[in-house]
């Protein structure tokens, strides 16, 4: 498993960074969607909603790129290309909060919606590119 260098992990953990996620359709053709995320030892996480398309892709095609800009320094980023490990609902409403906190100073998430189910994905680092 690759790492993400300790001077790069504000850039996905603890400033409020609006990554990239990159995903793979059925058809082959990419699918990128912005996400909050964070991480949790050395893998990272998002959470969204369970059914949503990257969440299928993510199932099917586990192979996933994340990419984060410095806000502050476009020539600052980082690339982490990985594998979906683990999918789970369990701890799914309280990450989605948690972000909220990190990404809107919100105490909660103000886009809940009861009739989705919340997961947070777990993507192991196999391959990490850091510039900046």
């Amino acid at each position: 498993m690759a790492s993400v260098p300790e001077k790069y992990r504000d850039l996905l953990d603890t400033r409020p960074v609006l990554v990239s996620l990159a995903t793979v359709q059925p058809d082959n053709q990419p699918q990128v969607t912005p996400v909050w995320i964070d991480m949790e030892g050395d893998r990272l996480r998002v959470n969204t909603a369970k059914g949503r398309q990257k969440h299928v892709n993510m199932v099917e095609r586990p192979m996933v790129t994340v990419l984060a800009v410095d806000p502050e320094n476009a020539f600052r980023y980082i690339e982490v290309r990985g594998k979906v490990t683990h999918i789970t609902e369990e701890g799914g409403d309280a990450h989605i909060d948690r972000l909220a906190k990190k990404y809107l100073d919100a105490d909660s998430y103000p886009g809940r919606n009861p009739a989705e189910t919340r997961i947070i994905c777990y993507i192991e680092p196999t391959n990490v590119f850091a510039a900046g």
